[in-house]
């Protein structure tokens, strides 16, 4: 089943201290475009998420947004190292000026680099796992509305299809009653150039072929849009012969209605995945 291009997805996940948000958004575009919106220091992980995003969605205008929210956590650090060379200095000051040493735990605690508070700092490999599962749910939910929207663009591509069915049925109807007409009207010479001159039946059949192919297309998985846009380029080609070869307003009319469905198609087609 076919896939639009237009999609969202947002999921939030968090590891002890840390939240992470991750959105995606898809807009239609012909090639596979993506722009990284990530905290500060989180460049590195442009590949890996470039990486899962591109096993999902093959084509389109992507923007990834990730969020990094972190509780600030505090260690306290004993610096005994440091206790044991103010101690040292106390006790020489003490012995050398025959001073009382009466030092208490909290004078010591509070001397000058005995304690230390340290903000503990995730790194970005212990939250990749949790980075890549979120951006992976957001993934899910983009690819869920592109299925839908390509169910609705296969359904309107699909009637527009058979619009061109139709015109096509009016248009062989109408050959007929001209072929009656002119060989009424015409020399037999005449009406044998005549009848050379305006065959259509491969430019008929042509679209024909062209209109079973879009709805195989239709029903495919994978890339299709680009294709259904040349099909769409190649019915245009046919349809333009058949104006220039038949000049009768009834067949102008059917070509008039071929052109713009050719159109519509096209349209679509700019936003199928």
């Amino acid at each position: 089943m076919i896939r639009g291009m237009t999609g969202f997805g947002a999921s939030q996940l968090s590891h002890g201290p840390v939240k992470i948000s991750v959105e995606i958004k898809t807009l239609n575009n012909r090639y596979f475009d993506i722009n990284f919106y990530l905290p500060p220091g989180f460049s590195s992980l442009e590949n890996k998420i470039h990486t899962i995003i591109q096993k999902e969605i093959r084509r389109g205008r992507i923007t990834i947004s990730v969020k990094i929210s972190q509780k600030t956590q505090q260690t306290v650090v004993l610096n005994k190292d440091i206790v044991k060379a103010h101690l040292k200095h106390i006790q020489t000051l003490a012995k050398d000026f025959k001073l009382p040493n009466d030092l208490s735990v909290s004078d010591v605690l509070r001397l000058p680099g005995v304690l230390d508070v340290k903000e503990t700092i995730v790194s970005l490999d212990e939250l990749w796992p949790y980075l890549e599962r979120s951006a992976q749910h957001a993934i899910n939910g983009v690819v869920i509305m592109r299925k839908r929207e390509g169910a609705s663009l296969s359904k309107d591509v699909g009637q527009q299809l058979s619009n061109m069915s139709g015109a096509l049925k009016s248009i062989q109807i109408r050959i007929k009653s001209i072929l009656k007409e002119q060989k009424g009207a015409l020399t037999n010479e005449e009406y044998a150039s005549f009848e050379k001159n305006s065959d259509v039946n491969e430019e008929i059949s042509r679209l024909g072929h062209y209109i079973d192919e879009m709805r195989l297309l239709l029903k495919a998985s994978g890339v299709v849009g680009k294709k259904l846009d040349f099909v769409a380029q190649e019915m245009q080609r046919e349809t333009n012969t058949i104006g220039s070869k038949l000049q009768d307003k009834t067949v102008s009319n059917a070509v008039i209605t071929l052109k713009s469905t050719i159109e519509k198609i096209r349209e679509q087609s700019q936003n199928i995945e």
